[in-house]
């Protein structure tokens, strides 16, 4: 199981995780709805070529919404194309992006450079 905390403040972001592949994303979507969530709960993805730790929109509970109102556009949920739009909840630096809108992937996206796992996390 995996922990992420914030590289910069070292509070826990997430709960432990399992490391697995993400669900096939359909883009099948209907009317204005958010699509089911592209990782399943307790599981993460890790996206290499992104840089980027994939995740259940759920299982960040060390996040908060970006304060900047403008990293939080969308229309049925977030759509994530204005940068970073979650942020540590201890320290307000920025560590995730989540997508949720109707037309986008609902997902949380972690950039890896701001997280660390607890494996690698000073004891």
């Amino acid at each position: 199981m995996t922990l992420f905390i914030c590289a910069n403040c070292r509070h826990p972001l997430t709960g432990d995780l399992k490391k697995t592949r993400p669900s096939r994303d359909t883009d099948q979507r209907s009317g204005h709805g958010i699509a089911p969530p592209r990782m399943s709960r307790g599981t993460y993805a890790i996206s290499q070529d992104a840089g980027l730790v994939i995740l259940n929109p759920d299982d960040v509970p060390g996040t908060a919404p970006h304060p900047d109102h403008r990293r939080r556009n969308g229309c049925c949920g977030l759509d994530g194309q204005d940068g970073a739009n979650l942020v540590c909840a201890a320290c307000g630096a920025d560590v995730a992006t989540k997508q949720s809108d109707c037309w986008t992937q609902n997902l949380v996206a972690l950039t890896a450079a701001a997280v660390v796992s607890g494996a690698d996390s000073p004891a």
